[in-house]
């Protein structure tokens, strides 16, 4: 749906342009609808794709609040239908790297995690809403929902958080920096910190993904490519092609190093570890299946709830310089 400019129907000529949500809405066609507009719309464009029987892919944040988010788990679950978070980068290779090295207990017991996605724009953009006063703008609801979204997949829920969450430049209407600590307890007291880490004034990028543990620490550097290459026009192969889509140069590779001796600590073993092959088209062949009823939704309702929980709780504890005991 674009509703002026011929931008759309340029780029994919075959395709039918509506020039109205309520057309699309109309359209018995149409399976499964698209959100992808300013963040303050989320929840009632989809609820309104919701109420005409339409599955859902909701871009983040999922919602504004976390009532909202349980109210469009609530209905599509009523309806017999689909709502699903846009949490495309548990699909980066970056994170199934990590997720891999996790896995294979490449660095022991994980103590700490960190996942970092700074930019550095020190002067707030013009006429865009990103930029514009609304709670459910500014980094936090922006690069936030990716953040912690991963980290709940890899560890699961938190027993506790504790946030920052500010506004650092000389001039801005949002929340553009955030450090959030998620706290797991662990077996036998050893518990796990999770720190999502965002900045607005990162001119020297920290690493994207740093893990500490008991046998040794991963360290990886950049963004995962595909977004970047998207946006550059890059065409995609077709999913199952035996065309390889898009793998990291070896020079953007983490760096693995471990202590093979515990006891000397002083000897340690670097190596590079391939980065693993990112495919953001897996997320919408997962919404495939899931519709067609062949395969169980990666990336669900809840899914989308308990980030904008989280995110919620990380504004009330960085209110009140607190950490918050975290409950669903």
């Amino acid at each position: 749906m674009q509703r002026s400019g011929d931008e759309a129907a340029k780029a994919y000529p075959a395709v039918k342009i509506e020039r109205s949500f309520e057309a699309t809405l109309a359209d018995k066609s149409v399976e499964v609808v698209v959100v992808s507009t300013p963040n303050e719309t989320h929840f009632a464009l989809a609820k309104q794709a919701l109420e005409a029987g339409k599955h859902v892919v909701i871009d983040k944040p999922f919602a504004a609040t976390s009532a909202e988010a349980l109210e469009l788990g609530r209905l599509a679950k009523s309806k017999g239908l689909l709502a699903i978070p846009f949490h495309n980068r548990r699909w980066d290779g970056d994170f199934l790297t990590v997720k891999k090295l996790l896995h294979e207990n490449a660095v022991g017991r994980l103590v700490t995690f960190e996942s970092h996605f700074d930019r550095f724009r020190p002067v707030p953009r013009e006429n865009t809403w990103k930029e514009a006063s609304n709670p459910a703008n500014g980094m936090l609801f922006d690069l936030g929902p990716h953040l912690v979204d991963q980290a709940l997949a890899l560890f699961g829920a938190p027993d506790a958080i504790a946030a920052s969450v500010r506004a650092d430049r000389d001039e801005t209407a949002i929340e553009d920096a955030f450090d959030i600590t998620l706290h797991y307890k662990g077996a036998n007291g050893k518990g796990l910190l999770a720190h999502c880490r965002t900045s607005y004034l990162a001119c020297l990028n920290a690493p994207r993904f740093l893990l500490h543990g008991t046998a040794g620490s991963f360290e990886k550097h950049g963004l995962d490519p595909q977004e970047p290459t998207l946006v550059g026009g890059a065409k995609v192969p077709m999913l199952g092609s035996p065309e390889v889509w898009l793998q990291e140069k070896e020079a953007a590779w983490g760096k693995l190093t471990t202590a093979p001796v515990p006891s000397d600590p002083a000897m340690l073993v670097e190596r590079q570890v391939k980065t693993e092959l990112g495919d953001y088209r897996g997320f919408y062949a997962n919404v495939r299946d899931a519709v067609l009823g062949t395969s169980p939704l990666a990336v669900t309702a809840e899914d989308g709830y308990r980030v904008t929980k989280l995110l919620e709780m990380a504004r009330e504890s960085s209110a009140k310089g607190c950490t918050l005991k975290v409950e669903f």
